[in-house]
């Protein structure tokens, strides 16, 4: 369940930054793409020369390379206003026809090679030797996953108990307000775009190390959608965002391993992959609380204009 939810808790994270700052982000499913992609890339290239640290550097890479390709989106949406949601699916087209342009002229094939340098599996010193839980939770598991609890929380603590965070959520909220208290408008909905798409690319990273194991068309499908259900889910809240994602994560683990377990062995593996739709669909009609995006959120500003 964790390792399945760790690439979708980064994405809804970088998803969290965006749409805080009143940028709508559908790109994300691209920018995971981007984020397999160079990941992929760079683990077939060095890794006879960096060993075990190959998949981590991978992650490092593919993380700037969503950075830098989220600029698209950045400039599109912010500086000349266009259409969010449209510039959205367009970073979705473009990533998945670029990579696979790239993937056809590096490899002459429709997909890489198989890595050969992965996350490992370890067993977390002490927590694993609780009785009934530490097996269940802390044994066999990766380094990565349990760092995206980690960094779920501290990015809830930047965005709830820092100023930058504040400046980030009041932009999304009133952003003339902000910039009548001297809050640069402009300035704080880039960072936070740059920060979706460099969260975005370690979710796809991930997500092909550990699962895909190369990259080709099927290697991201749908992950990317998925964590925006996650993070609506979550009331784009970052540890809301990593309940539903680990909930997610249980629904894919499920899929795979319920044939081996009572009670959801006969449960065609189908419904449990679309329960989580099923109830981000309960929650969006207010059953479970009402999910209310800010109030800027897919509203470019123009300075001086009401």
């Amino acid at each position: 369940m964790i390792a399945y939810a760790a690439p979708l808790i980064f994405t809804a994270l970088g998803g969290v930054f965006s749409e805080r700052s009143g940028v709508i982000n559908i790109g994300l499913e691209g920018l995971m793409v981007i984020g397999a992609f160079t990941g992929i890339v760079f683990n077939l290239m060095y890794a006879d020369v960096l060993g075990a640290w190959t998949p981590w550097l991978s992650v490092l890479v593919a993380m700037i390379a969503a950075l830098v390709f989220s600029a698209l989106h950045a400039v599109a949406s912010i500086t000349f206003r266009a259409d969010q949601t449209v510039s959205g699916v367009a970073i979705n087209l473009l990533a998945v026809g670029l990579t696979l342009f790239l993937v056809k002229k590096i490899y002459d094939k429709g997909q890489t090679d198989i890595i050969t340098e992965t996350f490992p599996r370890i067993d977390i010193p002490l927590l694993s030797d609780i009785p009934f839980i530490g097996p269940i939770l802390f044994s066999n598991g990766y380094y990565i996953a349990y760092l995206a609890i980690i960094v779920a929380i501290f990015v809830w603590y930047i965005i709830f108990k820092t100023p930058f965070g504040l400046r980030l959520r009041s932009v999304g909220e009133h952003p003339m307000a902000a910039d009548t208290m001297g809050v640069n408008v402009t300035k704080i909905r880039y960072q936070a775009v740059l920060l979706s798409g460099a969260f975005a690319g370690i979710g796809g990273a991930i997500h092909a190390t550990l699962f895909a194991n190369d990259f080709s068309h099927t290697t991201i499908n749908g992950q990317g959608f998925m964590a925006i259900a996650a993070m609506i889910f979550g009331k784009w809240n970052p540890l809301g965002a990593m309940g539903a994602a680990l909930f997610f994560g249980l629904a894919q683990s499920l899929s795979i391993v319920g044939s081996s377990l009572p009670f959801i062995k006969d449960i065609p593996s189908v419904f449990l992959l679309i329960m989580p739709y099923i109830l981000t669909i309960i929650a969006l009609t207010g059953f479970i609380g009402r999910a209310d995006a800010p109030k800027a959120s897919g509203q470019p500003y123009i300075k001086g204009k009401r």
